[in-house]
């Protein structure tokens, strides 16, 4: 794409972070904006380029795709994969589907809330583990399951989720 064919322009250097994410979004739209639907790709790309959607960026991807700040809210928020606020270090996923659940589920997800000393979509205080509640992690026939960031986890019980949440706190 030609610099005249681009949404925005960059604007000369600065040091400020809101002017740093502003700039890394624009550069994120300018890439993607020529596709036909670009709204998930541009917050998908948003997302690998901060580790989340920060919410300053919404308006300039509003304005971007011709789009209102409500659908380009409404698109990042019904998808589960979507963040708006930074995670830890590691992502602990529990699954909290019927298979899992059934199977001591929701006793394990209790420990290891307690464990961990946070609830659902919560960040431990060190910054290292975020929790989160998925809906099926394709591990039903290996209940309840788990995932800490690429690793899948199956059969877990109280025991396995300690020395799960020690190895993330390592």
């Amino acid at each position: 794409m030609s610099g005249s064919d681009s949404v925005f322009t960059r604007s000369a250097g600065t040091s400020s972070q809101k002017s740093d994410v502003a700039e890394r979004t624009i550069d994120v739209i300018n890439e993607y904006k020529a596709i036909e639907g670009p709204l998930l790709p541009v917050l998908h790309a948003i997302q690998e380029e901060f580790g989340y959607v920060p919410a300053e960026t919404l308006t300039l991807i509003a304005e971007a795709l011709n789009l209102s700040r409500a659908e380009v809210h409404g698109v990042m928020t019904f998808y589960h994969d979507f963040r708006a606020s930074p995670t830890g270090r590691h992502v602990i996923r529990l699954c909290r589907a019927e298979a899992c659940q059934s199977m001591d589920g929701d006793r394990v997800a209790e420990a290891v809330q307690k464990l961990l000393g946070i609830g659902w979509g919560e960040t431990t205080g060190d910054g290292k583990i975020t929790l989160e509640a998925v809906y099926c992690l394709g591990l039903c026939a290996c209940a309840p399951a788990a995932q800490v960031d690429d690793r899948l986890i199956g059969r877990l019980n109280e025991g396995k989720a300690e020395r799960m949440i020690a190895e993330a706190r390592a």
